[in-house]
């Protein structure tokens, strides 16, 4: 367990070096001037500065060294976790990370219990319920939330629970019920493909020997279904859900700007806009960072849940 350990977060530190110089490269080739933007959006252009000006402007962000030296000192800023000041707000972007990181968070894991909470929910009646009417119902359910994109979800939550019901504010991050709407929108998808697995799942599980025993021994149907199937069906779904849930700040771009709330999804749209490039490269960092460590925390789960991956393991 120690050398996968070992494995994993070396794996983890290849990732996230990679991820930052994807990143880099990527704003790097964008066509626009970071000190342009920031120019213009105070109604200035470059021209309104002198030559000595407009160096020391590029000069305070670093934008007037070698590409390469510019990546290095990036490089290194972020192995002493200094993230370096945004470009367009003039403030430390560990600062604006502080003060949206919340919002994102309270977001994120409200969707993760919706999501759990639906997914499960839903492959455990589509392989518990026998008349067939609803059984082909219930399977086709998650279909229909793949399909529609999340934004048109989000847009059709507005419509109905805020403008017509009434029930639910329609924008805004104050209090609890402004995050229901948009973790409803963030969990539809990801339930639903969390309930086409584990509906799979359970329906080859169901059809093990053991289960049969199980049944022979007397155990009811909900005993069968709940304390043996869905165990032995859970991996698969939970893997799926670990690569789902890393994907947690890129879906929060999408329901923070439908919504108007104030998160880290909100800023990266931002900070893209304005081509910041310290606080995109941050949020991307952090979203990395998120997903190597969900990813890993799902790996050690696994043992719990199925004794024949350490075994495995240990032939390997």
């Amino acid at each position: 367990m120690t050398r996968y350990l070992l494995g994993r977060l070396a794996q983890a530190v290849a990732v996230l070096w990679a991820v930052f110089t994807v990143t880099f490269v990527i704003l790097y080739l964008l066509p626009s001037d970071p000190v342009e933007l920031l120019l213009a959006a105070g109604d200035m252009r470059p021209e309104d500065l002198s030559a000595e000006q407009l160096a020391t402007l590029q000069a305070q962000y670093g934008l007037d060294k070698p590409v390469l030296v510019q990546y290095l000192d990036q490089l290194w800023q972020l192995v002493r976790l200094d993230f370096g000041d945004s470009i367009s707000k003039n403030v430390p972007v560990s600062q604006l990370l502080a003060e949206r990181a919340g919002a994102t968070l309270a977001l994120g894991a409200t969707a993760v219990v919706f999501a759990l909470a639906g997914g499960v929910t839903l492959a455990y009646l589509a392989a518990w319920v026998r008349w067939r009417p609803a059984r082909v119902l219930l399977r086709r359910l998650p279909a229909l939330g793949v399909s529609f994109p999340p934004f048109f979800i989000g847009l059709l939550l507005i419509q109905v629970f805020a403008f017509s019901l009434g029930w639910l504010p329609a924008t805004g991050s104050d209090g609890p019920a402004t995050l229901i709407l948009p973790a409803v929108m963030m969990a539809t998808p990801t339930s639903a493909l969390l309930a086409q697995v584990l509906t799979r799942s359970l329906d080859d599980t169901l059809a093990e020997p053991y289960v049969t025993t199980a049944r022979a021994k007397g155990l009811s149907r909900n005993a069968v279904q709940a304390r043996h199937a869905l165990r032995n069906a859970a991996p698969p779904a939970l893997t799926l859900l670990g690569l789902l849930l890393g994907f947690t700040v890129a879906e929060a771009v999408v329901a923070e700007t439908v919504f108007t709330r104030d998160g880290l999804g909100r800023l990266a749209q931002e900070a893209v806009l304005a081509q910041d490039v310290h606080v995109v490269q941050a949020i991307v960092l952090v979203a990395a960072v998120a997903f190597v460590t969900i990813n890993l925390i799902v790996d050690l789960i696994h043992p719990l849940l199925d004794p024949r991956v350490v075994h495995a393991r240990r032939v390997s």
